[in-house]
Order: structure tokens, then C-alpha cells, then sequence
């Protein structure tokens, strides 16, 4: 689908890429792997279209259709979140329009018979087969599908996009990209804005729905789940593994080690032959053996080994001073923005050495609790900070708070006191900003070296209350690993706004949810606490039917609570039933999918292409699946609709 030639990117004198070759086909599923600056958002964007390669070409075919979603866009507030959202179907308006009009003048014409009027027909047919194969006028169904997968609620499609935070409008963005259904998706970063339950949603859209994807993602989890092929930038070269990350990781460290072993032989080989060299260079005897050895080096092909990132490999927090027992205490704990409610009755206490997560959808309050508990908002009810608590807290936004007409090394000395002040330059360096570095501006820092300087600021002073709001947006894999390492070995108390499921595995022994005005305790890991969701959202009913239950008169409670249970059980049938239809539907889809790509193999072929019988098959085949997608919209909605009811 895309032919990737010699492809040669150069800034300033520095390469970026040197001489990369590959392809992508059709359904391939791709994770963009490498270290911060490695050029993964570029070659992204070399693929839009938006940036052009020093040299070498990226072939893309005429009718091939590419959707990108990078990190940072400019965003227009001027609809509606359902307004903006329907810009994707802006094509399909227009053709319906089309085949509108056509009618009109099909209806309003009496030359039966002519040639134009039978053209004007294979128009109109043309057309409206094209309209049903691409949706149609089921558009609407989806584009609410879509909107509630990512998070939205139906009670915000009409409410204009300028009420919301940036975060939700870059969701907004996401949904018209997944909405279009391009044949190749560019997703530079797409988890940065999505809580755990969204980021769930487009894992199954990926799966399920979209066709070539290429992403660059710091979410482990989230693209051991989506993509099934490893492109790894190093060094200005690419290597290609046809595996998924978690599998990558490993051949990669097989490869290094092979090329350890084959560098080590061949410097055994250089170091013997240049000791001959020069023990027989000046011996007349030898000289022909000299020459020919000396030739022998200059022909020598150098093996490399791949660089390995060591930074930030002794990364560690200062010995936290001893604090209460009792870091955090909360009893009915409430927050209200005018007549909002963001939570209620908060009660809950965080012990020494507890390290917590706080999880749920955007726009639940946990940022908003991480400010009460930083005494930044007023807030209704009691909450107390233990003894000797001293807060670190790394904001979501705490990258964008640096001076941008700083230095790196001037952001820090301007925060260090005392003996640390000596020792600023060797603290840059374990970060990746040793050397030159640290005299870049701020403002021309990347958000992975920006989120990485607001990090160091943290580390200069002991504290024994962590608090850290989505720290790793921005951090490349090896940074969020060793910062991980880092807080598993912190002895103070750690609270931990995320949504990178990989990250807050094997960290946290303890989840709070915050979802429906309320915060529950969970106890146990993150995936716990998934798999525990899973199950409570089965239960939800039977609590709210015992609820309504005990409010009832005594003499009727019998009744019912018979007719509750009667309720649940058609309930709990009619909702298995859907699954099945909707299970049934996505194997159907993926056969049709399987028949359509091998009879576009053999029209790819000169005998095939003039096979008229294959086209018949062909347009049936898409027909058909076009249909199937629509059932598959309207089975899926009508089981969110059923949980939706059963959950209340």
C-alpha cells in the first residue's frame, strides 16, 4: 500500500534517517518503537504529507485515503461536539445531495428512451450504491457510537466544543479521523488524552474496524494490544519485526547480544592483525604480508553495535523524612462548581508507604481531589494531612509551566540549594541532557524532554508524599521504566494519576475509582481492578434492583422482589443474546473481509482482472458486507443501550 525507497532525512548536518527501505500493506498493524528524538513523529508526518524527506521516496497509490492524528493541533470552537464530529461525513452529505438532484432531474425528464437519460440512470445507480457501501444515511448511529466509546455522553453531543478542555477536543479529533475510516491511520500519541476505559473502546476499534494503522505510542500495554508489527528507529537505520512489542523486546535483546559477540570477535581479529602490522613493518621480509594485511583492514566492514540508552539508569528519590502514619485522612469529602457536583461523601484514609492510584473517566474530579488535597480549591467536608507531610507534585501540565527563556541547566540552578547545586550537570546528564544539552533553550524542547526536565525539579528536594498527575505523557518507554523502578523503591507514600495500565501494574496495591459523583476503594493492582469491573458491571443491577427493593411497603416486598428477579433474569437473556448476534456479526465481517482481500489478489492478477465474474462476486461480496457492518452498528448499540440499563 505504501512503498517506503531509500528514504534520507537531514537536519542541519545531523541524519535522522539514512537510506530506509520498507512497506506497508494492507491491514498492517504497526508500532513505531525508539527513543525520544529517534524521528518517529517525523516519519509520521513524512507519511501525511506534511514534511518532506531529504531524499528517497514514500509511494503512495492515487485512490489510497490517510487519516493523522498528531500530538499537538490547532482545534476550532465554532459547533457543536455532534457539528464538528458530522465534518467526517462531509463527503456523504455532499453525495446525497448529489443523488438528490439527479433524481429530481430523473423525475422531471420524459426522454425515456435516449442515451443521456439511460446514462443519467447508471449515474443515480452508480451513486447510491457507492452512498450504501460507505453508510449511507446510517452515518448518525455510528458517528454516537464512536462519540461514547471515546467518553462523551449523550447530553454533551449538543453543547458547543468550546466548553470542553483541550484534552476532550483532541478527542473530538480522534473521533472524526476514526469516523472518515481512512486506509491508513497515522496516531502519534493517541492514549495522551483517553482515560482507561476509552483507551479500552479504541483498542477494539483497531481490532475490529480499521484498516493499515501506524502508531507511536509510550502505552506498552496499548500497543501490545492493537499492533502485530515492530518497527524499531535506531541509529538512523530501522529494523523490522514482524511480532508485537512485548515479543520485539525480546528479539531485540537476542539481536544486540549476537552483535556483542560478533563485535568482540572482530575486534579480536583487528587488535591481532594490527599487532602484526606493527611488529613487521619495517622488516623487508615481511612486507608483503604487511601490505596485504594493511589492505585487508581497509576492506574490513565494521560491525556496530546498537546503541543502548543507559540515562537515567541510577535514577532514585532522596530518603524520604518520616511522616505520620496517616498521610491523608478524608471524611465526606465534596467539591461543587456552582451547582456541579464533582464528587460527594469522599471518605478515606492513605497510610505511610501506601501507593495508590486514582483511576476513572475524564472529567470525574481526580484531578480536582489531587488540588483539594493540595489546599489549591475550597472544597465542602474534612480532610487532614498527617504529621510532618511534605507534598512533591508533578502536575499534568507542569511540562508547560517552565520558562520557556530558561536553559535546561538554569531551570534546575535556580531551584537547587545547597550541595545539590555542584552536582546539577551530572543530574542533567543521567537525564539525557548532558554535553550541549543543557544549554538548550526550554522552548525549543521536545514534550518528552520538557516532561523530563519538570521531572528533575522534583527530585532536588525530599519529600514523603508523592503526588503525581499523568506523569508518563511524553516519557519514552526506558524513562517510564526506570521512573517506575524509581517509585517501587521510594519509601515515602505515592499517589498516582494514570491511565497507563502497564505503568501502574506491579506499582500500586491499592486503586481509587472515581466515577458517578463517588470514590471507591479497591484493594489490589490495576488489573485486579479491571477484571473486578468486569464483574461488577454484570452485578450493577441486582444492586440497584435491591435498592428500589428495600424502599418498598413489607406486605408487597415479596412480589416484588420476584418480579425484580424475573426482570433481571429476561434482562441478563436478552443482553447474552445480543453478544452472540454481535460475536456472529464480527466473524461474519472478518470472512468477508478474508473473500474480498483474496479476490482482490487474483483482479491484482492479468488473468483476473479479465474475469467478469469476479467483479459480480466482488460487488457482491462488498455489498454484503456493507450490510453486515450496519447490523453490527445496530447490534452494538442496542447492547451498550442494554448494559447502559442494566448498570442504572
Amino acid at each position: 500500500m505504501i512503498s517506503v525507497e531509500g528514504l534520507t532525512v537531514e537536519f542541519g548536518g545531523f541524519t535522522l534517517f539514512d537510506d530506509v527501505s520498507f512497506v506497508v500493506n494492507k491491514k498492517d498493524r504497526i508500532a513505531l518503537v525508539g527513543k525520544n528524538g529517534a524521528g518517529k513523529s517525523t516519519m509520521l508526518k513524512i507519511f501525511a504529507g506534511l514534511q518532506t524527506p531529504t531524499s528517497g521516496t514514500v509511494s503512495v497509490p492515487k485512490e489510497t485515503t490517510i487519516g493523522y492524528l498528531p500530538q499537538q493541533m490547532q482545534l476550532t470552537d465554532s459547533r457543536t461536539v455532534r457539528e464538528e464530529a458530522e465534518q467526517a461525513f462531509g463527503h456523504i452529505r455532499e453525495m446525497e445531495k448529489e443523488i438528490e438532484r439527479l433524481n429530481l432531474e430523473l423525475a422531471e425528464r420524459t426522454d425515456y428512451e435516449t442515451e443521456s437519460y439511460q446514462k443519467l440512470i447508471d449515474k443515480v445507480t452508480h451513486l447510491s450504491e457507492h452512498f450504501q457501501l460507505l453508510g449511507g444515511s446510517n452515518y448518525h448511529a455510528e458517528l454516537e457510537r464512536t462519540l461514547i466509546g471515546l467518553g462523551f455522553k449523550r447530553t454533551d453531543f449538543d453543547r458547543p466544543t468550546s466548553e470542553f478542555s483541550g484534552g476532550w477536543r483532541m478527542r473530538i479529533e480522534l473521533a472524526k479521523l476514526l469516523l472518515r475510516r481512512p486506509d491508513v491511520l497515522l496516531l502519534d500519541e493517541p492514549t495522551n488524552h483517553l482515560d482507561i476505559e476509552s483507551i479500552q473502546w479504541l483498542e477494539n476499534f483497531i481490532a475490529t474496524r480499521a484498516n493499515a494503522v501506524i502508531l507511536v505510542s509510550h502505552d506498552r500495554a496499548f500497543i501490545d494490544n492493537t499492533t502485530f508489527r515492530t518497527i524499531e528507529i535506531e541509529l538512523g537505520s530501522i529494523y523490522d519485526y514482524k511480532v508485537k512489542y512485548s515479543e520485539y523486546v525480546e528479539l531485540r535483546k537476542e539481536r544486540r547480544e549476537q552483535q556483542l559477540r560478533a563485535f568482540e570477535n572482530q575486534q579480536k581479529k583487528l587488535a591481532d592483525t594490527e599487532a602484526f602490522i606493527e611488529r613487521f613493518r619495517y622488516k623487508a621480509t615481511k612486507s608483503v604480508q604487511v601490505q596485504s594485511r594493511i589492505k585487508q583492514l581497509e576492506k574490513v566492514e565494521r560491525i556496530e553495535v546498537d546503541e543502548v540508552d543507559t540515562a537515567m539508569l541510577s535514577l532514585k528519590f532522596p530518603p524520604a523524612p518520616r511522616s505520620g502514619s496517616y498521610p491523608v485522612i478524608m471524611e465526606n469529602v465534596a467539591k461543587r462548581y456552582g451547582d456541579h457536583l464533582i464528587f460527594k461523601d469522599v471518605t478515606l484514609t492513605i497510610n505511610r508507604g501506601d501507593k495508590v492510584a486514582f483511576v476513572g473517566k475524564n472529567g470525574e474530579g481526580k484531578s480536582t481531589l489531587v488540588k483539594c488535597i493540595m489546599d489549591q480549591i475550597d472544597y465542602e467536608g474534612k480532610l487532614q494531612l498527617g504529621h510532618n507531610v511534605k507534598i512533591g507534585y508533578f502536575a499534568q501540565n507542569q511540562a508547560q509551566l517552565l520558562d520557556d527563556n530558561l536553559t535546561v541547566f538554569d531551570t534546575i540552578d535556580y531551584v537547587a540549594e545547597g550541595d545539590i547545586r555542584t552536582k546539577i550537570r551530572d543530574i542533567l546528564g543521567a537525564f539525557m541532557f548532558g554535553g550541549e544539552a543543557s544549554d538548550k533553550k526550554v522552548k525549543v524542547l521536545s514534550g518528552g524532554e520538557r516532561s523530563r526536565l519538570a521531572m528533575i525539579r522534583l527530585l532536588l528536594e525530599p519529600v514523603n508524599l508523592l503526588i503525581l498527575d499523568e506523569p508518563t505523557n511524553h516519557l519514552d518507554m526506558r524513562s517510564k521504566d526506570v521512573l517506575k523502578d524509581a517509585l517501587r523503591e521510594f519509601d515515602g507514600t505515592v499517589i498516582v494519576v494514570s491511565h497507563d495500565r502497564e505503568f501502574l501494574d506491579g506499582l500500586v496495591d491499592k486503586v481509587y475509582e472515581f466515577g458517578n459523583q463517588r470514590v471507591v476503594e479497591h484493594l489490589g493492582g490495576i488489573y485486579e481492578f479491571l477484571e473486578r469491573k468486569k464483574m461488577d458491571s454484570l452485578r450493577e443491577l441486582e444492586r440497584t434492583a435491591q435498592v428500589a427493593s428495600s424502599t418498598t411497603d413489607t406486605e408487597v416486598q415479596p412480589t416484588q422482589n420476584k418480579l425484580s428477579y424475573e426482570a433481571r433474569k429476561e434482562q441478563s437473556k436478552a443482553i447474552k443474546k445480543v453478544e452472540k448476534a454481535v460475536a456472529e456479526a464480527e466473524n461474519k465481517i472478518t470472512e468477508l473481509e478474508n473473500s474480498i482481500a483474496a479476490i482482490e489478489a487474483r483482479l491484482a492478477t492479468p488473468e483476473g482482472a479479465s474475469d467478469t465474474s469476479l467483479y459480480n462476486d466482488y460487488s457482491s461480496l462488498k455489498k454484503e458486507l456493507s450490510d453486515t457492518m450496519d447490523t453490527w452498528t445496530e447490534l452494538t448499540i442496542e447492547l451498550e443501550e442494554l448494559n447502559e440499563k442494566a448498570s442504572r
